[in-house]
């Protein structure tokens, strides 16, 4: 799987709290589903260009 994340980013936003690998796993799962969906939604506009409403 593609790393879709900036772990630095994740870590940084939950200060104070440790992150397991297990939840960069499972995060980056979840964000490449929803970019898949937002990819469908744009071609089933006839787009090429992925907005904001896709999510």
């Amino acid at each position: 799987m593609t790393d879709l994340l900036v772990k630095s980013g994740v870590k940084n936003t939950l200060d104070g709290y440790q992150v397991s690998k297990a939840f960069y796993d499972a995060l980056d799962a979840e964000v490449a589903a929803l970019l898949e969906d937002a990819a469908r939604r744009t071609e089933a506009n006839d787009r090429s260009t992925v907005q904001p409403r896709d999510l």
